[in-house]
């Protein structure tokens, strides 16, 4: 009984980072329709962030605050995946709302971009990057607004981005001479994050030994959930995102700002995926691959809970974490020895990681045959229309 007590906690942790994860693209592809491809690369943003923050407080003027870097993570992988998603809306969401297909296409050739970028960052690609990014936002300001107005103005704009790239480039180029500047911030190789020493230990409960770095992933999972459900249902722009979800043009003739919600929405679930990059710093190594890892089981999440279903999120990433990590670990055969021979062969066929979510993703498959809405099919008017 005790080691089905001790998978079942190592199960809700996977189940808990599962959570994390899926719930950022709950907010966007739920709430927004939106594909995004990406949203594994920008975990992997919050992850990297981490490591960032690890390296500044061990050595330096902040050595001695080393044991709280990890709550100092917590908000600037916010902050990173949240901007980085914010600008992924600007500039290529945005013109492609209403067209789901070309919207996975695009956000999947951004994910290759942001895997490459984690590889072969340097000082003199960051400040390229940032002079363009300034540039193609700020030229389209400074430009006559009567412009705006004319028929090419569309590519006009396309041409002041493409301009600014060349810049930005340029000056990549030009810098990438100075030797200190170009060296790679990290590389292609997976990297640690050591845990602060109050997450290194454990606590028994009876013969359960649960350790305190997925304690934590648990509590910050609980605190997201809080925060979110507050954020959607109490806030003021929680109640605009939801009137912009139900009904966006009877939202725009109220006077809400759709396109401010819009970005706010991305922002949100961007950032609730950076956060989720931290939890996954506690599990193990991380590497630029990391979002491919989550990315399949998050959208998994996602339509078995229910599109746009908080609750649903919850009780499906819970589901399939347990599901995966009993199966996948091999700890069922333990904690039932004496299964029937046919099924011991069929979990034991099963008892990898890749091969136990080959086996979740076919239970869902069959599941959504039954129930093609999900757990928590949504109601009302827009979605029996």
């Amino acid at each position: 009984m005790d080691l089905l007590y001790d998978t079942l906690f190592n199960g809700l942790a996977i189940g808990s980072v599962l959570v994390l994860a899926a719930l950022g693209l709950a907010v966007v592809f739920g709430l927004m329709g939106v594909i995004n491809m990406a949203h594994g690369e920008l975990m992997m943003l919050g992850a990297y962030t981490t490591f960032v923050v690890q390296n500044l407080f061990k050595n330096g003027p902040l050595e001695g605050l080393f044991p709280l870097y990890i709550l100092v993570a917590i908000p600037l992988a916010f902050l990173v995946s949240g901007l980085a998603g914010l600008l992924l809306e600007k500039t290529v969401i945005r013109r492609l709302y209403g067209r789901p297909l070309e919207t996975l296409l695009a956000t999947w050739g951004v994910s290759l971009i942001l895997q490459q970028f984690v590889r072969s960052v340097s000082s003199a690609f960051v400040i390229g990057l940032l002079v363009a990014v300034a540039l193609g936002l700020v030229a389209p300001r400074l430009l006559p607004r009567a412009w705006s107005q004319r028929r090419w103005a569309p590519v006009l704009g396309v041409v002041s981005w493409v301009m600014a790239g060349l810049v930005g480039i340029a000056l990549a180029s030009g810098l990438g001479g100075v030797r200190v500047l170009d060296q790679p911030w990290f590389s292609a190789r997976n990297i640690d994050v050591t845990a602060p020493v109050w997450l290194r230990g454990s606590v028994d409960l009876g013969a359960v030994n649960m350790p305190t770095a997925r304690l934590f992933i648990i509590a910050l999972t609980a605190l997201a959930l809080v925060a979110v459900h507050w954020f959607l249902q109490k806030s003021v722009w929680g109640i605009r995102i939801r009137a912009v979800t139900q009904n966006r043009s009877m939202s725009d003739c109220l006077g809400i700002p759709t396109e401010t919600v819009d970005a706010l929405t991305f922002l949100v679930g961007s950032g609730l995926a950076g956060v989720a990059g931290v939890a996954v710093t506690l599990l193990g190594s991380v590497g630029p691959n990391l979002g491919g890892n989550y990315i399949v089981d998050c959208f998994m999440v996602v339509v078995l809970g229910g599109v746009g279903k908080l609750l649903g999120t919850v009780v499906a990433a819970l589901g399939i974490g347990v599901l995966s990590y009993v199966i996948g670990s091999g700890s069922l055969l333990l904690v039932w020895p004496a299964m029937p021979a046919g099924l011991n062969e069929l979990i034991t066929f099963f008892a990898t990681t890749s091969m136990a979510k080959v086996l979740v993703f076919a239970l869902v498959v069959v599941f959504l045959q039954f129930r093609p809405a999900g757990l928590f099919p949504q109601k009302g008017r827009m979605v029996e229309a």
